[in-house]
């Protein structure tokens, strides 16, 4: 039996996480549009063809980091459709476990969130969050019929509000010294669940 061979490395201490790393703070802080090879390779101290060894252009370090925080989504919602139970337990699983990836992956989500579908690879990205957009209306709309979540809203208009509280996380949150992704989950889903108002 052969052993694989482990991958090609460029300059000791930069393989492909820590250059994705790097790129994703870039992208963020610059834009996309507004990074160019030239900055990647001068705030990692690397040639441009150090950073080709790995990776062969800067929209496929777009796509593999918006897939990151996409895939992570994805497999929440996978877990939840997978689920039996009423809808809006199912619902609030969802919130939960999207505020968890958010959490683990905020520079990635943050980029994600970030994208215009000025390229291929965010046009794709747009894609797929619309098709996340749907996952959550569809289980709003078994919720409403469920007659657990109020009629007099449009699924996709709650939808939206459901989860542009868990978007806004990105503006705000800070790891260190902040609340967990756990109390942020909790915060999100006793207002979006239960409400502000004392009963």
């Amino acid at each position: 039996m052969t052993t694989a061979k482990p991958g090609r490395r460029g300059r000791p201490g930069y393989d492909l996480e820590s250059l994705l790393t790097v790129a994703v703070k870039l992208f963020n802080e610059r834009g996309y549009d507004g990074t160019s090879m030239e900055d990647l390779s001068k705030k990692l101290g690397i040639t441009k063809s150090a950073i080709y060894h790995h990776v062969p252009s800067k929209e496929e370090m777009l796509r593999l980091a918006v897939d990151r925080a996409l895939d992570g989504l994805f497999a929440v919602a996978d877990e939840v459709s997978a689920e039996n139970g009423r809808a809006i337990d199912r619902l609030e699983r969802l919130v939960r476990g999207s505020v968890a990836v958010l959490v683990e992956q905020l520079p990635f989500v943050t980029l994600l969130l970030r994208v215009r579908g000025n390229t291929k690879v965010e046009r794709a990205a747009l894609a797929r969050r619309r098709e996340f957009d749907r996952i959550v209306t569809d289980l709003v709309k078994e919720a409403e019929a469920e007659g657990d979540v109020r009629p007099d809203v449009d699924p996709a208009v709650t939808s939206r509000l459901l989860f542009g509280m868990v978007n806004s996380l990105i503006e705000w949150y800070r790891p260190r010294g902040g609340a967990s992704g756990e109390e942020l989950a909790d915060a999100i889903c006793k207002i979006a669940f239960t409400g502000l108002r004392q009963p």
